[in-house]
């Protein structure tokens, strides 16, 4: 469970970091926070199956 949770604050962080180093409003920061965030939470889901289903 605490994988795609702490894939998710990670990406929103990295996103929003991004967006701001290439000089974007906060517009840019939230949409690049959110699209991270949903591309690391999902990394972190399968990362979870996997760890979930390898201890069977």
């Amino acid at each position: 469970m605490i994988y795609p949770l702490s894939g998710l604050i990670i990406g929103a962080i990295l996103g929003a970091f991004r967006a701001r180093l290439r000089g974007g409003k906060l517009t840019d920061m939230l949409q690049w926070g959110a699209a991270f965030a949903i591309l690391f939470a999902v990394i972190g889901l399968f990362i979870l199956i996997f760890i979930e289903r390898s201890y069977v």
